[in-house]
């Protein structure tokens, strides 16, 4: 019933998947978005998923892959962390990925970024991790590093795909627009390189106040989104070299 209802809305709301080669000619930063354990490791707390999930490790699979050669070129990567003060909820979620806890920690897959020169590491305590590089006296660590990096594109993998990463998407690209992330030019969403939870309604009607979440469909209703705020959206992603003159 589920993948029915998916095809469905693919045939209502469809949208174009483009194949991405990145060149060295274009200065592209990748950005990582909450690829922590407590969304993304089995049993690791209250919003990780309670038995192996294929979307989401083909996503750290496909994240472990850019990042490494993102590395290895010594190009700019910005990784996002979800973090709480236990006092501070995020409504409507129970409490997840406290500041401390293994939760708020990269998977062990991509664990090894902390140590690269190249990586920046921000933790965030809200969905959105525009807002969440803002600093008390205004400035903006994910703005500074796009600028100082002087980045044109920007490649976004990560979870969830409907909620952390098209909040920092939409928040991105309308900064952009209004020039204040110059000289960014364009943003891709990689889809495989994307995850979300899964929540089925059958579960949700016997959850008080809880919300259902099917997998698949949000996934792909998160892309949609995203290409509607003007992200490209990335089938596969390649290197390329850079054009010799």
């Amino acid at each position: 019933m589920v993948l029915q209802t998916v095809d469905l809305l693919k045939s209502e709301i469809p949208f174009e998947e483009e194949s991405v080669a990145i060149s060295e000619d274009v200065k592209t930063g990748l950005v990582l978005v909450d690829i922590i354990n407590g969304f993304c490791t089995v049993g690791a707390g209250n919003l990780a998923p309670r038995e192996p999930n294929r979307q989401i490790n083909e996503m750290i699979n496909e994240s472990a892959r850019l990042a490494k050669v993102f590395c290895d070129k010594k190009w700019p990567v910005l990784a996002f962390l979800d973090s709480h003060q236990p006092d501070k909820l995020e409504h409507p979620y129970p409490p997840h990925c406290i500041t401390g806890t293994e939760e708020s920690n990269l998977v062990p897959a991509l664990r090894w970024l902390e140590k690269e020169p190249n990586v920046t590491i921000r933790r965030k305590d809200c969905y959105d991790g525009y807002l969440g590089s803002m600093e008390e006296d205004g400035s903006n660590v994910f703005v500074d590093w796009v600028k100082t990096n002087q980045i044109k594109a920007l490649l976004v993998v990560g979870i969830c795909t409907d909620i952390c990463v098209l909040d920092f998407v939409c928040s991105t690209l309308s900064a952009r627009n209004r020039g204040f992330l110059t000289p960014l030019e364009d943003v891709v969403v990689y889809s495989r390189g994307c995850a979300t939870f899964d929540f089925p309604v059958s579960t949700a009607r016997n959850t008080k106040d809880a919300l259902a979440h099917p997998q698949e469909l949000m996934h792909h209703v998160g892309l949609y989104m995203a290409k509607g705020r003007g992200a490209k959206i990335a089938k596969e992603v390649t290197f390329s070299a850079p054009e010799k003159l």
